[in-house]
């Protein structure tokens, strides 16, 4: 693997020991996936934030870095929202160690926007390279922007954001990008909702694991495809996908006379088998936000919520800041008795194990929530979640 006479110094601990431990796990990265050389990036998007996931040993290690981040970089959602973690429910004693795990990145220089849906701060555009470790985040800057990053872990994130670069390997080449499986879909009668692309995503990640699929034959709009995406890459491995005569890449691929669909592997996921996810059960708590609500989501939900009042606990999530831009939109939830969260999500937050079936309109969630929460998940439309909320 090449390095350049600065990065060979780094390697040598010329500048610090923090610095030369995390060059050392990019290059052994690198040497592990055959990278001939580091490539700088744009931006780092780290997990491992909330202490439900990192726990004592992970805090211990964040303690022992000195060093600052070289780019832009922000976490990954935490385990609750920084101002209002009592009236989520949140402990003092996680409370405490939550504290000293963000304490422990800010020292770091990386930036307190604790989000799965970092490409909202503005800071991403088609071929950046990246870093990005969130793996709905991923899925979203491969496909929907046209950037390039792998699926990082936490610790490999941490140490681009510090030295700036990232093994060239996977992703970040264009022939590593060209789609693998054609996936048909017969989508529902009516105007499908978000709810329905994850759905579709959930079943779709299923089918064709890590490859790189291409979708015919839909015209999902952004927030679609973020729950597309986020879906897929929890119940598969999917980071990178593309909808035929949507996502950017798949428009210079096709032009230079790539990635056919009728030429690949062809997979049909059938109307029935997006319905038979939306499976009727009695819950405990609603909850949406997971990849984190755009400025866009939150209106909608405003206007859904607007004569109601919850019935049940209502958690919608979205970055600090989105609900900054959309203050009126947030405002106007919470008189219903909703809540907006920042800074955490359903997934990672410790709040949400004390119930027992909760209903989102995503995919990734639905995934997650019963391993990740200890609760049964039960998938809806976005109306139908409000429905729930208030009946």
């Amino acid at each position: 693997m090449f390095l350049t006479n600065d990065e060979e110094k780094i390697l040598a601990g010329e500048y610090g020991e923090t610095r030369r431990k995390m060059m050392e796990i990019l290059v052994g990265l690198g040497k592990v996936f055959g990278a001939e050389e580091l490539v700088p990036i744009s931006s780092a998007q780290i997990s491992g934030a909330s202490y439900k996931t990192i726990g004592k040993w992970g805090l211990e290690w964040l303690r022992q870095l000195d060093a600052r981040v070289a780019v832009p970089s922000v976490l990954n959602p935490i385990g609750m929202p920084r101002e209002r973690w009592e009236e989520m429910g949140i402990s003092r004693e996680f409370a405490e160690k939550q504290t000293q795990v963000i304490n422990a990145y800010r020292r770091l220089g990386i930036r307190l926007e604790c989000t799965c849906t970092p490409y909202y701060l503005g800071i991403t555009s088609y071929g950046d390279h990246l870093a990005w470790s969130e793996s709905s985040a991923v899925a979203y800057a491969n496909s929907v922007i046209g950037a390039r990053t792998n699926r990082e872990g936490g610790p490999s994130a941490l140490a681009a954001a510090i030295i700036g670069k990232t093994p060239k390997y996977g992703l970040h080449i264009f022939d590593n990008r060209l789609p693998a499986v054609a996936i048909d879909v017969e989508m529902p009668e009516g105007r499908p909702h978000a709810g329905h692309y994850g759905a579709i995503g959930y079943r779709a990640g299923k089918l064709v694991g890590n490859r790189i699929p291409i979708f015919t034959g839909m015209r999902p709009n952004r927030d679609q495809m973020k729950a597309l995406g986020a879906a897929m890459a929890a119940t598969g491995a999917v980071a990178l996908f593309h909808v035929d005569g949507i996502t950017p890449e798949i428009r210079v691929m096709r032009q230079r006379g790539l990635a056919n669909p009728a030429a690949l592997e062809r997979i049909t996921i059938a109307a029935d088998e997006i319905e038979a996810l939306f499976t009727a059960m009695p819950v405990d708590a609603v909850a949406i936000g997971c990849p984190h609500c755009s400025g866009e989501q939150l209106h909608t939900i405003a206007y859904l919520l607007a004569g109601r009042k919850t019935t049940k606990p209502f958690f919608i999530f979205a970055a600090r800041g989105v609900t900054e831009a959309n203050r009126g939109a947030v405002a106007a939830i919470e008189r219903t008795g909703a809540r907006v969260y920042e800074d955490t999500c359903m997934v990672v937050s410790p709040a949400m194990e004390r119930f027992g079936t909760i209903m989102v309109d995503s995919g990734k969630a639905a995934a997650y929530i019963p391993n990740m929460c200890g609760a049964v998940a039960r998938i809806g439309t976005l109306e139908e979640c409000v429905e729930a909320a208030t009946s």
